[in-house]
């Protein structure tokens, strides 16, 4: 593991467990509805080194599923209008380190101790684990690659290390989980799927690999498949999110003053002006419209053509910010976005417009 990058996740979460507990705001327990006023604009809630997790929504509303690292603990909360209520907390092993949905009801997580991808249904406003596929390494991350009738294929990519697994699962386990394991890079973390790769037809998936300072993509959904280098940089790429059209491939570094962006059809590498410090998230608004999360704030950027930044805002958010989701939450037309902070208690959801909400940063 980096250097850097160890010890900066346990200064940084030292630092703000002891700020932020002074200034908590009341934690929601089972059927406490947490109001903290319907037209607010931005909310917190109580959600401890959440150190992944996604929002889904489909008929019954919309569900934040998340991970509380040091607590060992699977969450799901239900976000309703302006309001977030607290519906479970189950125990895992040690280290949970992201969720993702597979449907409406099944939630997996990626555990660290037994290496191993953890399965639950939503009963009701209850968890209930119903399988765990061993994936043969400590996996840092779980991302949902297909669904279709039962059958869900999954990528789970490690802590660190060079392997990922590629797991296909039936619901109803009418045949066993199957785990192909492959090499791809140096610590692959954050993977994402892209619709667009340079220079080829069809999507597949991109990753930030942190160990060999690189980003890779593979094309397709192929286990098999070459993986290709996009970029490699004198910095960590920490992450790496695609734009709302799939044209650009953002790319969140971790320290050198400069972010970047690939032109997912051409493979045009452009700089982004950062501060030194660099960021460890990334959401794109839009096209030329970017997020990026660090310590305690979201900083937002308009772009020109050829990545120059033409206006700066900011959110401040409740920890370290390594995961942003952006969706509409309240159904009010506007993007919102959901915060997880790895280091901290609380997370965030802020309710667009988020431009509009930011306030101005000076040149």
């Amino acid at each position: 593991m980096n250097w850097y990058r160890t010890l900066r996740s346990v200064l940084l979460g030292s630092a703000l467990s002891a700020l932020l507990a002074a200034c908590q705001t009341p934690r929601p327990v089972d059927g406490e509805v947490v109001v903290p006023d319907s037209q607010a604009s931005h909310v917190r809630f109580e959600l401890p080194e959440a150190w992944g997790g996604e929002v889904r929504c489909g008929a019954q509303g919309c569900f934040l599923g998340a991970i509380e690292h040091e607590n060992n603990k699977v969450v799901v909360y239900r976000l309703q209008g302006r309001t977030v209520r607290l519906l479970d907390r189950q125990p895992v092993a040690y280290h949970p380190d992201s969720a993702v949905w597979l449907s409406d009801n099944l939630l997996g997580a990626a555990v660290e101790e037994g290496g191993a991808i953890d399965i639950f249904r939503l009963e009701g406003e209850r968890l209930m684990r119903v399988h765990k596929i061993h994936v043969g390494f400590s996996p840092r991350d779980v991302i949902l690659l297909q669904a279709q009738e039962g059958h869900f294929r999954l990528l789970a990519t490690p802590y660190e290390g060079t392997e990922v697994a590629w797991l296909d699962w039936y619901e109803d386990n009418r045949a066993a989980a199957q785990v192909q394991r492959t090499v791809l890079c140096r610590t692959p973390w954050h993977p994402t799927r892209v619709s667009r790769v340079p220079n080829a037809q069809g999507g597949g998936i991109a990753v930030a690999c942190l160990d060999d300072k690189s980003v890779i993509y593979v094309p397709g959904m192929d286990a098999t498949a070459q993986a290709v280098v996009l970029a490699r940089f004198s910095s960590i790429p920490r992450q790496v999110r695609p734009s709302p059209t799939g044209r650009w491939l953002y790319i969140a570094l971790e320290t050198g003053g400069r972010n970047a962006r690939v032109h997912m059809e051409t493979g045009e590498l452009q700089w982004i002006s950062a501060p030194p410090t660099g960021f460890v998230s990334v959401a794109a608004l839009s096209d030329d419209l970017v997020l990026w999360g660090d310590s305690q704030q979201i900083f937002l950027q308009r772009l020109g053509a050829a990545g120059n930044v033409l206006e700066a805002r900011k959110l401040v958010s409740s920890g370290f910010s390594t995961s942003l989701q952006l969706l509409d939450l309240d159904k009010d037309g506007h993007q919102d976005l959901v915060v997880l902070n790895s280091a901290g208690k609380e997370a965030d959801v802020f309710y667009g417009p988020l431009w509009e909400l930011a306030q101005p940063v000076m040149p």
